[in-house]
């Protein structure tokens, strides 16, 4: 694993699963828990239960991520399963997102919180364009990391020359998405082999199997070292002198700002700013969430923040420090995936929420839509079908306070939302 720093590995690592369908993503995750041994044997006996329904011989691993009943049903993954795991290094949060491409939005909604993507190719079918589509999206909403699983290694008796046949295509196909670090592992999620254990029939392997490369690899997301960002869901009135005793904190005479940390650090006494109107204060107090002071908190934590002097905000608007403000602008450069089945409508206003805040907008340009197949610009026509993705430009209808993507991962993404219908349309970052 070129490039990995081992002082920096410590903690939890969200990673995801992706590929095409029928690649062994849901087996692939099974495996990992069955082999690491963090099944409880109430999980255990349940998929030998169902595997015996289905007239299996074996245990069907993948049942242990394919959770709903329309998934067994199909055979396949439609919603992301979210599964929690731990090995005596580390402690994991891994997500199996559906390979099918009209449920694309989903896997976008996995990898936004992802340090690491595990996508999946089958060793017979080799690269699909699900799997450039994957890659490329995994890229776009920030994942640092990828390692490809080659699975179903024994379908083609575990031939050398053809893993690194697949190898090298995908190495130059992940290069050229803009990831410098990228790692193949030869597997078999059916039987095992350097998923968890090494096996015995790929000996001209060398390399780590694919949880010795998730225990080592960093965790790239740590937001509470990134600038602070705090996103007001909801202004309290309490009573400055008794709050410290004080558990029912509504028809009071001073504001409390309660919402989420969505990255950095804050501590009495930092000198905050209010994106949206350029109004300033000092921290007086941090109520956790448990109904005690802090003298700081990070990002993650939902908490309330008291001001030395009340400001006149509502839900919607951000905290951020002074020194480091975010950027605010009614037009946003921006790149969007669309995911609805309902073709884009140039003539629409939609409605774009962006943290706790909702604006509508509206798409002034479509500048070009991107081919996954060849990575070129096409010409956009003005028109996006479902998982196009498309660089455009957007105005909102009042001013907005956002980072750039590429400079905090919480701040610099949205939605939009057919405010007919209720349904989210698109995904965006802001470029």
């Amino acid at each position: 694993m070129d490039g990995l720093n081992q002082s920096a590995v410590s903690g939890l690592l969200r990673f995801i699963t992706a590929g095409s369908v029928d690649d062994g993503k849901s087996t692939l995750i099974g495996r990992l828990l069955f082999d690491s041994k963090t099944l409880h044997e109430d999980q255990l006996s349940a998929i030998e239960a169902s595997s015996r329904k289905r007239g299996m011989q074996s245990v069907d691993l993948s049942l242990l991520t394919d959770g709903l009943s329309a998934e067994r049903e199909q055979g396949i993954t439609i919603d992301v399963a979210y599964r929690y795991f731990s090995t005596p290094s580390r402690k994991f949060i891994v997500g199996d997102s559906p390979g099918h491409i009209q449920y694309t939005r989903n896997m976008v909604t996995a990898a936004s919180t992802a340090d690491v993507a595990v996508i999946l190719v089958d060793a017979e079918s080799g690269v699909k364009t699900q799997t450039r589509r994957h890659l490329y999206l995994a890229h776009w909403v920030g994942v640092s990391r990828v390692v490809f699983a080659v699975n179903k290694m024994d379908t083609i008796g575990h031939d050398q020359t053809a893993f690194e046949l697949i190898r090298d295509s995908l190495i130059d196909l992940a290069r050229g998405i803009g990831y410098e670090a990228v790692d193949v592992i030869p597997v078999s999620a059916l039987h095992g082999d350097n998923v968890v254990n090494r096996g015995d029939n790929m000996p001209w392997y060398l390399g780590s199997t694919l949880l010795e490369y998730l225990e080592q690899v960093p965790g790239a997301h740590d937001s509470s070292n990134q600038i602070f960002r705090f996103s007001v869901q909801r202004v309290l009135r309490v009573n400055r002198d008794n709050v410290q005793r004080c558990s029912d904190f509504e028809n009071m005479d001073c504001r409390g700002y309660q919402g989420l940390i969505l990255s950095g650090t804050v501590q009495v006494g930092d000198r905050i700013t209010v994106s949206q109107n350029g109004s300033q204060a000092t921290v007086e107090r941090i109520l956790l969430s448990n109904k005690e002071f802090g003298q700081s908190a990070t990002s993650g934590q939902s908490v309330t923040i008291f001001l030395e002097h009340d400001i006149d905000i509502s839900r919607g608007y951000t905290f951020s420090n002074s020194d480091q403000p975010m950027s605010v602008a009614r037009d946003l450069d921006a790149a969007l995936c669309w995911f609805d089945e309902v073709p884009f409508d140039g003539s629409k206003t939609y409605l774009m929420k962006h943290g706790s805040d909702s604006v509508r907008v509206k798409v002034k340009e479509i500048q070009y839509r991107v081919d996954v197949d060849s990575l070129e610009k096409l010409d956009a026509e003005h028109r996006m079908v479902m998982n196009d993705i498309a660089r455009i430009q957007l105005r909102s209808q009042r001013d907005i306070a956002f980072d750039k993507f590429t400079v905090n991962r919480q701040t610099g993404v949205f939605i939009l939302i057919d405010e007919i219908n209720n349904h989210t349309v698109a995904a965006g970052t802001i470029q």
